[in-house]
C-alpha cells in the first residue's frame, strides 16, 4: 500500500477516534447537566426549607423540648417507609458499585423531610448527607429512566454525589473532586470525570440562580511554610486524626448499642431525642444545636472561646447521627474542626484564623477519608493561601485516622501503608487484623 493511501487510512481512523470520543463527551456533558440541575433545584429547596426551620427553632426555643416526640415520628416513618434506604450514604456507595442496589426515588424527599424536622427541633446535623442522598436518588432515577446500566450508571451516580454536594455547600469544585474521592481509598475515580465535574458546576449555578445565598467564610491571610511551622503542623494533625477517631468511634458505638437495647427505630430515636434534650440543658447554650455557623464564623476571630466547645459539639452530633436522626456530618465537623483549631492555635503559636481553617476542613478530611476534595474545599471557601496548610494536615490525619470511616461501605483498594489490595473491600468486612 502506497504511503498516501496509509496517510488517508491513519487520518480517517483519527477522524474516526474523534468523532466517537466527541460523542461520548457530549453524552456526558449532556446527562451531566440534567443531573446538575436536579441536584441543584433539589438542594435550593433543601436549603430554603432549612433556613426557614432554622429561624423558627431559634425564634422560640420551646420546640427543642419536642426533639423526642419528632424523633418518634421521623423514626415511625422511616420504619414504615424507608427501611430500604436506612443506609444512607452507604447505599449510594453501594449502589456504585457491582451492579448495587437500586437507590429508590422516595430517598430524596424522604431525607430531606427528615432532616429538615432534625434541624426544626434542635438536632445536631449537617445537610451533606441529605444532599448526597438526593442527588444519587434522582440520578439513579434518570438512569432507570434511560435505561442506564453497568458503568455509565456507576458514573451517573458519582455525579449525582458530586451536584449534591457541589451545590450545597457553593463549592463545585470541592464537589467533583468528593464524588471521584469518597468511594474508594486508595483509587480515584476518574472515569466519571467528566459528568461529575459538569453535574457539580451546574448544581451550584442552579442553585444560586434560584438565590440561594450561601455561608461566606473568611479569606484566611497567606503565612509562609517553613520547618517550625510543619512540625507545629505535624502536632495539629495527630488532635485532628484522635479527634475524629473518637467522633467515628463514638457514632458507630451508638448506633450499634442503640439498636441492640431497642431494636424499633422509633423508640430508638425518641431516646437519642431526649439525651439531646438533656445534654441541651446540661450545657445551658443553644449554640451546639442545628448546623452551628455562627460558632464556625466565631472561631476564626474570636480567642476567648471555651477550649472544650469542639468536645461538645462532637457530642452532640455523635448522639443525633447515632440515634437515626437525618442530616449529614460536614457542617458539625466543620465546626468541630474550626473549635478545635480555635484551641490549638494559642499553644501552638498558630495564627488564630488559619489554624480555624485548617482544622475546619482536617476533621471531615480524615472522618470521611477525603483529604483531597476537603484540601480543595478549603481553598474554594477560605482562599487560595491556605492551600498548602489544609493539604499536609489532611494527608498527615488520614494516614493518622487509619481505616476507619464515617462510611463503613466505603471500599477499600490500597492500604494507607502502601500496600495494594488484590481486590476492593468494604472497610466493614476488613478483618482486625487488616484494619
Amino acid at each position: 500500500m502506497s504511503r498516501v493511501g496509509q496517510g488517508g487510512e491513519e487520518r480517517g481512523a483519527f477522524a474516526g477516534e474523534a468523532l466517537r470520543t466527541g460523542a461520548v463527551l457530549g453524552q456526558w456533558i449532556a446527562l451531566g447537566v440534567v443531573i446538575g440541575v436536579l441536584c441543584g433545584v433539589a438542594s435550593a429547596v433543601f436549603l430554603q426549607l432549612l433556613e426557614i426551620a432554622t429561624a423558627t427553632r431559634e425564634a422560640d426555643e420551646r420546640l427543642v423540648w419536642a426533639l423526642p416526640f419528632a424523633g418518634l415520628a421521623i423514626g415511625w416513618i422511616y420504619e414504615r417507609w424507608g427501611e430500604s434506604i436506612l443506609a444512607g450514604n452507604n447505599l449510594v456507595i453501594d449502589a456504585i458499585h457491582d451492579e448495587g442496589p437500586e437507590i429508590p426515588v422516595r430517598m430524596a424527599p424522604m431525607v430531606l423531610l427528615g432532616t429538615v424536622l432534625t434541624h426544626l427541633f434542635g438536632g445536631s446535623a449537617g445537610r451533606e448527607g441529605t444532599a448526597v442522598q438526593m442527588g444519587a436518588s434522582l440520578s439513579d432515577a434518570l438512569c432507570r429512566l434511560g435505561g442506564l446500566v453497568g458503568a455509565m450508571r456507576r458514573r451517573l451516580l458519582a455525579a449525582g454525589v458530586a451536584g449534591g454536594f457541589g451545590s450545597v455547600f457553593g463549592t463545585p469544585f470541592a464537589g467533583a473532586v468528593f464524588g471521584l474521592e469518597f468511594v474508594v481509598l486508595g483509587r480515584i475515580e476518574y472515569d466519571a470525570l467528566v459528568p461529575a465535574l459538569v453535574a457539580s458546576v451546574v448544581g451550584d449555578m442552579t442553585t444560586r440562580a434560584l438565590g440561594v445565598v450561601h455561608s461566606v467564610y473568611p479569606l484566611v491571610a497567606p503565612e509562609p511554610l517553613g520547618p517550625s511551622m510543619l512540625l507545629r503542623w505535624h502536632v495539629f494533625a495527630v488532635a485532628v486524626a484522635a479527634t475524629s477517631i473518637a467522633f467515628i468511634e463514638a457514632t458507630h458505638f451508638l448506633k450499634r448499642r442503640g439498636a441492640l437495647l431497642l431494636p424499633r427505630l422509633p423508640l430508638r430515636m425518641f431516646a437519642g431525642g431526649l439525651a439531646l434534650v438533656v445534654l441541651w440543658r446540661i450545657a445551658g447554650t443553644s449554640e451546639y444545636l442545628g448546623l452551628g455557623v455562627p460558632t464556625i464564623l466565631r472561631a476564626f476571630d474570636d480567642p476567648a472561646l471555651p477550649p472544650w466547645t469542639f468536645a461538645a459539639k462532637a457530642l452532640f452530633t455523635a448522639v443525633t447521627l447515632g440515634a437515626g436522626f437525618l442530616g449529614g456530618e460536614v457542617t458539625p465537623l466543620f465546626f468541630v474542626g474550626a473549635t478545635l483549631g480555635n484551641a490549638l492555635a494559642g499553644p501552638l503559636g498558630l495564627p488564630l484564623d488559619l489554624a480555624a481553617g485548617v482544622g475546619m476542613a482536617a476533621v471531615f478530611a480524615t472522618a470521611a477519608n477525603a483529604p483531597l476534595s476537603l484540601s480543595v474545599m478549603a481553598a474554594e471557601l477560605l482562599g487560595a493561601s491556605v492551600f498548602p496548610h489544609v493539604a499536609i494536615v489532611c494527608t498527615i490525619a488520614w494516614v493518622l485516622g487509619g481505616h476507619r470511616s464515617l462510611y463503613p461501605r466505603q471500599r477499600i483498594l490500597g492500604r494507607k501503608d502502601g500496600e495494594r489490595r488484590a481486590s476492593e473491600v468494604a472497610l466493614a468486612e476488613l478483618e482486625d487484623g487488616d484494619a
